[in-house]
């Protein structure tokens, strides 16, 4: 642990944080969001620099660079596809996989920001960026009656992409305070997404390296 953060790695060049749910990613707007993983990052490593992040209601795996050259080569690879992610969610319904051997479906729906309902993102066919997720059932026995655990990997980076998605089909994330039904919102008292695990090659070595950070719920 680390100023109140869960320090899964640390080198000359990559910082690797679990993030918990409530926690900003970076600073908001006014003095009341002034408190986030970024901020209690740099009390314990001056030279820490954002290359990602995870909306603050979703917990799990950020990675953070060490210096601008770091920086540098760890945005070009999330912007290159070249990091690996995968997600825990449970959401509303009973959702079946139509494919043989729970194999990989898609959501290939484009996404833009719903610029009257800021933060909320939209699906719009016709001005949305390409946003595709990859979802199957996830093999550890969900709890929670009428609702299903999925594993989820973004393929593309878009705002709430995984929120939207599931919302699209019909089965939105339990504890959703934007995207699901007051009834679905109030299943859980967090927003049941989190960023399992993530593949990323080193900035220095480029090799690929993995983290997991174990699902709290």
């Amino acid at each position: 642990m680390t100023r109140n953060l869960h320090l899964l790695y640390a080198d000359e060049a990559l910082l690797v944080f679990d993030k918990p749910a409530g926690l900003l990613a970076v600073p908001g707007r006014g003095p009341d969001k002034q408190d986030c993983l970024s901020a209690r990052a740099l009390a314990d490593f001056p030279d820490a620099l954002i290359v990602h992040r995870l909306d603050m209601a979703t917990s799990g795996l950020v990675v953070m660079a060490r210096g601008k050259e770091a920086q540098r080569h760890l945005s070009l690879a999330f912007e290159q596809r070249r990091v690996h992610k995968r997600y825990i969610a449970v959401v509303a319904g009973t959702l079946t996989n139509p494919l043989p051997d729970n194999g990989w479906n898609s959501i290939d729906l484009p996404l833009m920001l719903d610029w009257m309902a800021r933060p909320r993102s939209v699906v719009d066919h016709h001005n949305g960026k390409p946003s595709l997720t990859r979802w199957r059932i996830a093999e550890r026995t969900n709890p929670i009656a009428g609702t299903t655990r999925l594993d989820l990997e973004p393929v593309t980076g878009r705002s709430h992409q995984l929120r939207v998605h599931l919302q699209a089909i019909g089965h939105p994330i339990l504890g959703d305070p934007l995207y699901a039904s007051p009834e679905q919102e109030a299943m859980s008292d967090r927003l049941l997404l989190h960023a399992l695990e993530i593949a990323v090659p080193h900035p220095r070595t480029h090799a690929v390296q993995r983290f997991e950070a174990p699902c709290p719920f």
